[in-house]
């Protein structure tokens, strides 16, 4: 019986935790090394750390935050953002870093995904796909944090990372991400039909319910949720945070559009939601 994921994903830029919408508007929320923690004491199975303005600035400044993370918390650890070379993913990995999560680098150079699978193991190599859907119902493949246009068609892209020698492909619904509507459930479906290694779905989750349905209609191994843990946590973390310290901004919260379609929750209903609905997953104790 197949185990099934549940991987927080924190948006990094500069020393913050972020979240934004259609991967646009980041807001601070606080310490990401605090969230960090956080998931891993209350059941996440692997943590994934995307540096968003990397790619723009040319370089993935993580490393600080990997180390320290790497010291509290002993499940997997993704990172993304501006790898470009095999050097860059040699000392992510060096920092504490599991597996990293290439984009724009594999796009530009597909020969990195090949050449890093063979260099440090296929299961090592994470290939995240940006996708958005055309007016014409064509999904697209995006890269930069979404912002470049590429021309390049999603399910083309996935089986060739596949042939390539990614361990795992992250699929994410730009026109999802943040809303709280729900996973993509078309484009996770047709991914995961043409995938034979692990899909994460990413993208819309409002209610633990999307989750459910990201694995029992989508097909997806595994889901990655920000929104819908992120606006709880950083409750919870308010509470155990000295008054004259600032964890995060949560005035945004009361007025985003998107938040109202957010049932925000914790892990652990999560993974009970995901039992009682039949899905095998791992649980704390």
């Amino acid at each position: 019986m197949s185990v099934y994921r549940v991987i927080p994903r924190l948006d990094i830029k500069g020393p913050n935790l972020v979240k934004g919408i259609h991967m646009e508007g980041l807001r601070v929320l606080g310490q990401p090394d605090r969230f960090a923690e956080y998931y891993y004491q209350t059941g996440a199975d692997e943590l994934i750390f995307m540096d968003v303005v990397a790619s723009l600035y040319g370089r993935n400044s993580l490393k600080d935050i990997i180390s320290l993370t790497a010291k509290k918390i002993f499940i997997p650890l993704t990172v993304g953002g501006g790898l470009r070379t095999l050097e860059d993913i040699n000392e992510v990995l060096r920092a504490g870093a599991d597996k990293v999560c290439l984009n724009t680098a594999a796009i530009n150079d597909p020969d990195i995904i090949k050449n890093a699978s063979k260099k440090f193991g296929s299961s090592t190599i994470v290939v995240a796909i940006e996708a958005i859907k055309e007016s014409n119902g064509k999904y697209l493949a995006y890269t930069d944090n979404a912002r470049e246009y590429t021309g390049v068609d999603v399910f083309e892209w996935a089986e060739r990372v596949q042939d390539m020698g990614a361990g795992e492909i992250y699929i994410t619904s730009v026109d999802r991400e943040g809303t709280g509507e729900g996973f993509d459930l078309e484009l996770i479906k047709e991914i995961a039909s043409k995938a034979s290694i692990p899909v994460i779905a990413h993208g819309g989750a409002g209610k633990v319910q999307h989750v459910i349905d990201s694995i029992q209609s989508g097909g997806a191994d595994a889901v990655s949720v920000a929104s819908l843990l992120h606006y709880e946590t950083i409750n919870q973390l308010k509470a155990d945070t000295d008054s004259n310290q600032k964890e995060g901004n949560t005035e945004f919260l009361k007025n985003a559009r998107s938040f109202n379609s957010i049932q925000a929750t914790s892990l652990q209903d999560i993974k009970s939601q995901m039992i009682n609905a039949g899905i095998s997953c791992r649980q704390l104790g």
